[in-house]
């Protein structure tokens, strides 16, 4: 509480929420997948703003609760989704934090965190409130890590059709290669993902070093562009 307290005195005003989900994810991968994935991006996105903390991870997604499809998903009702958002960037913004930033890794987050960040920006606008959100829905670019993992690392996929690829288990493995199921994959020979291999795992780790470090890139433009656009904002 008093590092939190010092570090927003010494300029540190920026939080991010990053939110993930508990689903099903192919047959190799926690149902964390997209958690991990921001356990190992938030770090090197607050990093390269300088003035960022990252908040606790936001890990379950919005759906429907009584339509889950595959055991092991946990979900939130849109409406409680968005209302565990707001109430941590109220929480954030009261203690001092002057702009919060919404991070969303898994598709269905998107939608739902812009109407959150529009919703706060109206309410803190009306009210004369030194504070706003930021939803970057630039972050979630998978598709262009597709494309970067084709042309910078000379990786191509194959899909098998399975909730999984190559980039999302080189991420998870610079956290924490049990997250893609390491020793027991490589027991029954299947230590690879549409068709390429995962081995050794330290190349896989820096290549997912260096997809990290593009996403973070990409990211963080994103952030101090929205960042501008709210400061000629009338």
């Amino acid at each position: 509480m008093l590092e939190v307290r010092d570090l927003i005195k010494a300029g540190k005003t920026t939080a991010l929420i990053l939110t993930g989900g508990i689903e099903e994810n192919g047959p190799y991968l926690t149902t964390g997948k997209h958690n991990n994935v921001l356990r190992a991006m938030g770090d090197p996105i607050a990093r390269a703003l300088g003035n960022a903390l990252i908040a606790p991870i936001v890990t379950l997604e919005p759906g429907n609760p009584e339509r889950v499809r595959m055991p092991g998903a946990v979900l939130l009702s849109p409406d409680t989704f968005k209302a565990v958002v707001s109430d941590m960037a109220v929480s954030l913004k009261t203690q001092g934090f002057k702009h919060i930033v919404l991070l969303g890794d898994n598709g269905g987050n998107v939608r739902p965190l812009g109407e959150v960040a529009e919703a706060l920006n109206t309410k803190w606008k009306a009210a004369g409130i030194d504070a706003r959100a930021y939803s970057i829905p630039e972050y979630y670019n998978y598709g262009e890590v597709e494309q970067f993992e084709q042309s910078a690392l000379g990786i191509h996929e194959k899909m098998e059709g399975l909730h999984d690829d190559y980039y999302i288990s080189a991420i998870i493995a610079v956290h924490d290669p049990n997250g893609v199921r390491m020793p027991e994959r490589m027991k029954a020979g299947k230590f690879a993902i549409n068709g390429v291999s995962l081995a050794p795992i330290e190349k896989t780790v820096e290549n997912g070093r260096k997809i990290i470090a593009f996403r973070t890139e990409k990211t963080v433009t994103a952030i101090k562009k929205a960042m501008d656009a709210a400061k000629s904002a009338p």
